[in-house]
C-alpha cells in the first residue's frame, strides 16, 4: 500500500523551516503550553526519563527538564536542523540529549521512559495504532504519555477554496477525535482522556497563510500531492473561492481544530487490543510446563 505521507517531503519542509519556525508557530506553542498543564497528572511522581517526540526547537523539553532537573529529558525530532535549533535551549544550567530519529521508530530501550510529550507531530502519520504501540513499547509500566494532534477541521477554509481549483488536494485529512482515541485503545493504553479546542486565526490575504504555513513547515506532504507548481491560474482561483469568507474586519479566517490526549501505560501482562478485541500477551517463562513422566 503507498504511503499517505512522503516522509521525505517532511524531513525536507521541517528542515528549511528550523530558523523560522519559532517566530511563526505562535499556535503550536499556545497548544504546547496546554499540553505541558498535563504532566500535573503525575502529581508527586518524579520521572527518571522524558522524551519529547516531534520537539522542534525544543522549547517544550526545555520547560519539562526545568521542571524535573533531575530526569534524563530527551529532544526527538526527524529534522537535524530542529536539533541544532534546539541546542540554543539546552545550555549548561539546563543541558537535555538530542536525537534525531523517527517517531515511527523510536530508538530507545523497551520500558526505559516515564513520560511521553508529544505536540502537533502525530498528524504526520497515517498508521497511529502502529505509532502509538512504539509508545507503549519504551514507556514503563504506568507510564504517562501526553500528545496533541490536529483535528479534521484544522485549515477546512484552504481545504475548500483549493478544492474548487484544483482536483489535487492540497491539504491533509486530520483524524478524528474517535479515531485517535480508539488508536490509543488499540495500541493498549488505559484511561485516555481527550478534549478538544478550535482556534480560528486570520489573516490580511491567502498569500500570507501560505507564507505562515511554509514557515511551520506545514507545506503539503501528501504523497498524490500535484508535484508540479501549482500555477498563477489555480492559485488565483483558490484565492477567489477563500475571498467570500472575509470578516468584517477585513481578515480571513483559517480554523485549527487541536486534540488532546493523555493516557496511561498499562501493568505488564495487559492485553494488547488488536480489531477490538484483547490479545493476552503472556511471558514463555510464565507458561507451566508440564513433563510427562517417562517409562521405565
Amino acid at each position: 500500500m503507498p504511503s499517505l505521507f512522503d516522509s521525505k517531503h517532511v524531513r525536507r519542509a521541517f528542515s528549511r523551516a528550523a530558523s523560522s519556525y519559532h517566530a511563526a508557530a505562535v499556535l503550536q506553542q499556545e497548544v504546547g503550553k496546554r499540553l505541558l498543564e498535563s504532566l500535573d497528572y503525575l502529581e508527586e511522581r518524579q520521572p527518571q526519563v522524558v522524551l519529547d517526540v516531534g520537539s522542534g526547537p525544543a522549547h517544550s523539553t526545555a520547560a519539562m527538564k526545568k521542571r524535573w532537573p533531575k530526569a534524563q529529558v530527551i529532544a526527538l525530532d526527524l529534522a537535524l536542523p530542529m536539533l541544532a535549533e534546539a541546542r540554543k535551549q539546552a545550555g549548561w544550567w539546563r543541558p537535555f540529549s538530542r536525537v534525531c530519529a523517527d517517531a515511527r521508530a523510536l530508538p530507545l530501550a523497551d520500558n526505559s521512559v516515564d513520560v511521553i510529550f508529544s505536540n502537533l507531530c502525530l498528524q504526520w502519520v497515517e498508521d497511529l495504532p502502529s505509532v502509538f504501540a512504539g509508545f507503549r513499547r519504551v514507556l514503563k509500566p504506568g507510564g504517562l504519555l501526553v500528545c496533541s494532534t490536529f483535528g479534521p477541521e484544522t485549515l477546512v477554509e484552504l481545504r475548500e477554496a483549493f478544492a474548487q481549483a484544483d482536483d489535487t488536494p492540497h491539504v491533509s485529512r486530520f483524524v478524528q477525535i474517535a479515531q485517535f482515541g480508539d488508536a490509543l485503545m488499540m495500541a493498549g493504553f488505559r484511561d485516555p482522556v481527550l478534549d478538544r479546542d478550535l482556534f480560528t486565526l486570520t489573516y490580511d490575504d491567502l498569500p500570507a497563510l501560505m507564507r505562515e504555513l511554509k514557515a511551520i513547515g506545514a507545506t503539503n506532504a501528501l504523497s498524490g500531492r500535484r508535484h508540479t507548481l501549482t500555477g498563477r491560474s489555480r492559485f488565483n482561483a483558490a484565492q477567489a473561492a477563500y475571498e467570500p469568507l472575509r470578516r468584517a474586519d477585513g481578515k480571513l479566517p483559517s480554523s485549527w481544530e487541536v486534540i488532546y490526549a493523555h493516557a496511561w501505560a498499562p501493568e505488564p501482562g495487559a492485553p494488547i487490543r488488536e480489531h477490538g478485541h484483547d490479545v493476552a500477551a503472556v511471558p514463555v517463562s510464565a507458561i507451566p510446563i508440564r513433563r510427562r513422566p517417562q517409562n521405565p
